[in-house]
C-alpha cells in the first residue's frame, strides 16, 4: 500500500472550488477509500517563510496536508490523474503496512 501526502495552501482554488475539495472529488472519482485533510497550525516551504494564521484572519497562505492510503497502482493512477489537472502543491508518497 501506498501513503500519498498533498501539501497546498487552504485558500488556493481550483476555479471556483477550494482546492481541498477539488482534489478529494477527484480521489473520489479514482476510487481511493478515504481520505483526510489536516488543518496546519505553522508551516513553511521552499521560499521560507513562515505561514501562520492568527485568531482573526487568514491570509497567510494557511498549510493544508490532504493525506490518503490505497493500493499502490489505485494511487499512482489517482495521483497521475490529479497531475494532469494540477501542477502544484507538494506531493510525497511512501509505502506503509495496513494492520
Amino acid at each position: 500500500m501506498i501513503q500519498a501526502h498533498i501539501y497546498i495552501d487552504k485558500d488556493e482554488l481550483k476555479g471556483a472550488k477550494p482546492l481541498y475539495e477539488y482534489i478529494l472529488r477527484i480521489l473520489i472519482e479514482q476510487n481511493i477509500q478515504g481520505a483526510t485533510v489536516f488543518h496546519g497550525k505553522l508551516g513553511y516551504g521552499t521560499h521560507q517563510y513562515l505561514k501562520r494564521p492568527n485568531d482573526w484572519f487568514s491570509f497567510d497562505e494557511t498549510p493544508l496536508l490532504i493525506i490518503f492510503i490505497d493500493e499502490d497502482e489505485k494511487v499512482k493512477l489517482a495521483l497521475k490523474a490529479l497531475r494532469e489537472v494540477y501542477k502544484g502543491g507538494f506531493i510525497v508518497t511512501n509505502q506503509v503496512e495496513k494492520w
